[in-house]
């Protein structure tokens, strides 16, 4: 009789479960759901328009996806719900929503449906720019060592700046709020009526630490009066170590599931954070990056150290017994897709088509055949702002060197390249502050299938990279920890090494970096700095005059239309 753990990964565009075996890591089966509202980053669902910057999702599709996938991969392995000894699920983070007395989402009132900041505000909701930086200004003047453990910056990504711009811009839906919660929380808490908040999102993303918890009344009352008691008013509850037991599944959503009532969930992980022990990760150093449509770098230390631009240390955050850095890409595999959703020509189209390729197959292969510097492009990878080490969401995208020469799978591969070089920006700023990366591991999807990118990876950042053996390995760390949460008495394990030890997995394939290569991409990355510090820095702010620009002309022509 086997022992296994089902794990939930919520995702940008769509929720996966896997349902895993412990002790060998055997994924028996795999359950992907797309969310039905999707990424609303245009319109709400009764088509009222969304402003720029602004990125949402509808709550009622993550429990949607919860019913579809865990029965899917329940009858896909035919395993008896006795032996499932636990259920974990991560999520993207910040991704946030308010909720009322009773633990329902604002969104769900009829009332409500028409007014956008009663949905989800998913992570890479960006509208909330001007709070963050408010809340950095008003943190460096009064001298708050909060700041620090976050690089100097916090992001608009982040609980309290999207918080705080639903206060400024509908202030009825803040007071309609009984509190605000992270997405995965809120999912735990239907899944099992305990509200337990997680200390990684807190500790990461709300700007809480184990030793000081958040940031005093003093310093929200100086941001805003109306804020001085928003920690004891809407983010009220007990936060708890990951691997902790949230409690275990009602009877209601045992019914939905086809688990049995009681059964251990726990606390909600991070997307990124989770997957660090799915790749056998148990030490310092190894830092893994989790790639898809934006990108994770994960490192863990043994001591805290202040690194400019990260976005976050946090003790016991990734592993416990070690400081959890973070650091991160905001735009990867979503500006791909926006290359080939909107450049990308017919006869390209025609020519994948024609050899039953994929789109991203197909300018892979024509990439592929280029020699670093051949395409004479260098390319900034803003396309979603700056996430590290800069943490500017109003910085955007450049592609320098373009000719009436220049062909899509050139793009495609300075794209690519891009990342890479964001990449080794991150590593190299960490080194230079202490914190060694002396390892690289990747993780996603991207990682196991494009091997041109891996490749480019290593000869830009001059590292071997290893990678994660699980296209699912989120959804594989989410079950380790769900099978934590029940504990080695129950078939489960008493701490997440344990379960790194026995079930952490890469595979063979190393890619290793070429000398040629490495050597043209030290030049071309040479170049990248030169634009980065240019137009991330302050010595150039063209980018966020002419988003200024766009956002007067948007505004003007929004309030044309409603006269």
């Amino acid at each position: 009789m086997g022992r296994y753990a089902i794990g939930v990964d919520y995702g940008t565009q769509s929720c996966r479960a896997v349902l895993v075996e412990l002790g060998t890591a055997r994924e028996l089966a795999a359950s992907v759901c797309p969310y039905t509202h999707g990424v609303m980053d245009q319109v709400l669902p009764d088509g009222t328009p969304l402003p720029p910057d602004w990125a949402l999702q509808h709550p009622g599709d993550y429990m949607e996806a919860l019913e579809r996938t865990i029965p899917d991969v329940m009858a896909q392995g035919g395993v008896d719900p006795a032996d499932v000894v636990g259920l974990g699920i991560d999520f993207t983070a910040c991704t946030m929503l308010p909720i009322d007395r009773g633990g329902q989402p604002l969104c769900f009132r009829r009332e409500l449906t028409g007014n956008p900041h009663s949905y989800v505000k998913l992570w890479k909701h960006h509208a909330a720019q001007e709070e963050a930086d408010r809340i950095n200004e008003t943190a460096a003047r009064r001298g708050e060592t909060f700041i620090e453990r976050y690089g100097g910056k916090v992001s608009s990504e982040w609980m309290l700046p999207k918080i705080w711009q639903i206060l400024n811009e509908a202030p009825d839906i803040y007071e309609a709020a009984d509190r605000f919660i992270e997405a995965g929380d809120w999912v735990v808490m239907r899944m099992t009526s305990s509200e337990a908040r997680n200390s990684c999102t807190a500790g990461y993303k709300a700007l809480w630490s184990r030793q000081d918890g958040y940031p005093s009344p003093e310093f929200f009352r100086a941001l805003d009066p109306r804020l001085e008691n928003v920690v004891r008013d809407k983010l009220p509850g007990s936060i708890y170590p990951l691997g902790h037991r949230a409690g275990g599944l009602t009877a209601d959503m045992a019914r939905r599931t086809g688990l049995y009532e009681g059964t251990p969930v726990a606390v909600c992980n991070v997307d990124a954070h989770v997957t660090v022990p799915a790749t056998g990760i148990s030490e310092p150093g190894h830092m893994l990056m989790i790639m898809g449509t934006s990108t994770c770098h994960m490192v863990v230390g043994t001591e805290t150290r202040i690194v400019p631009g990260m976005c976050g240390v946090v003790e016991d955050g990734i592993l416990p017994g070690y400081f959890g850095y973070e650091a991160g890409q905001s735009c990867v595999g979503d500006h791909f897709e926006w290359f080939v959703n909107h450049c990308v020509p017919e006869a390209y189209e025609r020519e994948a088509r024609e050899r039953g390729l994929g789109i991203h197959a197909l300018l892979t292969e024509k990439a592929a055949r280029l020699l670093p510097g051949e395409s004479g492009l260098v390319a900034l990878d803003w396309w979603n702002g700056n996430r590290s080490v800069l943490v500017d969401a109003d910085l955007t995208g450049l592609m320098v060197g373009m000719t009436l020469h220049t062909r899509p799978e050139e793009i495609y591969r300075a794209l690519i390249e891009a990342t890479a070089y964001g990449t080794r920006v991150i590593i190299e700023n960490f080194r230079r502050y202490g914190v060694p990366v002396n390892a690289l591991y990747a993780a996603g999807g991207i990682a196991q299938k494009n091997e041109l990118m891996m490749q480019i990876y290593a000869d830009v950042t001059g590292m071997d990279i290893r990678i994660g053996a699980s296209a699912q390995a989120p959804a594989v760390g989410a079950a380790m920890f769900g099978a934590v949460a029940a504990g080695a008495a129950a078939g489960g394990y008493d701490s997440i090494n344990d379960a790194a030890r026995e079930m952490g997995r890469v595979l063979p394939r190393v890619y290793r970096p070429i000398p040629g290569n490495a050597a043209r991409y030290q030049t071309l990355y040479e170049q990248y700095c030169e634009l980065h510090d240019a137009f991330g820095r302050g010595g150039n702010d063209v980018m966020k005059r002419i988003k200024r620009l766009r956002e007067e002309v948007l505004r003007t022509r929004a309030n044309e239309g409603e006269g």
